[in-house]
């Protein structure tokens, strides 16, 4: 089956993980992250219409962040 949307592939068939995954502000930006067990936090996306914030290893996924 093929469908012909600008959503996400997440939107249309969500995870079905138990991991929880919020939207926060850091440094100025929108991201996606998950806590860790160390309670910090992943990096798992990034929310911008800025093309260099894609570029600037501060907002790779992957990312632990405090």
């Amino acid at each position: 089956m093929i469908l012909y949307t600008p959503l996400a592939y997440q939107d249309i068939f969500p995870d079905e993980s138990n991991e929880e995954i919020q939207a926060i502000e850091w440094q100025g930006r929108t991201v996606f992250v998950s806590k860790n067990q160390d309670n910090k936090y992943q990096i798992n996306q990034l929310i911008s219409s800025d093309p260099n914030d894609y570029l600037n290893p501060d907002f790779l996924p992957g990312r632990i962040i405090s």
